[in-house]
């Protein structure tokens, strides 16, 4: 394991003692756990960050968007006969208005 060696403000030294205390844990874990959890919301952000910029990519592409749209609309029966099976339904039955059944239950 890699040693590692920093200043820090006295306040925030203070601080760090006093949630190691409360953790019962060791200082250099607690750090360990906040530099984990500090690279992973960064690796989160980048990640959604290039996933957005792929997304209005293909959005403004015409040609990627029709696409897009055709294979969504192929996939739209299948996507309800699945609803259908999971809330019990035989798939294209048709829900009566007048039965007092909410489709939201």
């Amino acid at each position: 394991m890699g040693a590692l060696s920093l200043r820090l403000p006295d306040d925030l030294e203070q601080r760090l003692n006093r949630e190691a205390e409360l953790a019962g844990r060791p200082r250099s874990e607690v750090i360990r756990d906040a530099v984990t959890q500090f690279i992973a919301q960064r690796e989160r952000e980048r990640f959604m960050a290039e996933y957005v910029a792929e997304a209005k990519a293909g959005y403004s592409d015409p040609a990627l968007r029709g696409e897009a749209l055709e294979i969504a609309e192929e996939a739209l029966p299948l996507d309800n006969e699945a609803l259908d099976r999971a809330e019990g339904r035989k798939p294209d039955d048709v829900a009566d208005p007048d039965s007092g059944e909410t489709w939201w239950r």
